[in-house]
């Protein structure tokens, strides 16, 4: 365990983590999140969404093509 936590092997390990948080893990509950909330938002919690767009932004173009939030169609 001592010989991961080395000085050559802890950097990429951090770094591979921050990434794969960055680019998955936080733009996934972003999407969620916004799936959740879209319609019922104030203006404060607009701001803050697009906040969460712009800032996760890679991320959240990295994970859109797998998810489809798109309401359903109406019955006519």
């Amino acid at each position: 365990m001592s010989f991961l936590l080395s000085s050559p092997f802890l950097a990429p390990i951090v770094y591979a983590t921050i990434a794969g948080a960055y680019l998955l893990v936080i733009p996934l509950l972003v999407l969620f999140y916004f799936k959740a909330r879209w319609y019922k938002t104030g203006s404060l919690e607009r701001v803050f969404l697009c906040f969460l767009a712009f800032f996760f932004f890679p991320g959240l173009l990295l994970l859109s093509p797998f998810f489809n939030f798109r309401p359903q169609a109406r019955a006519i």
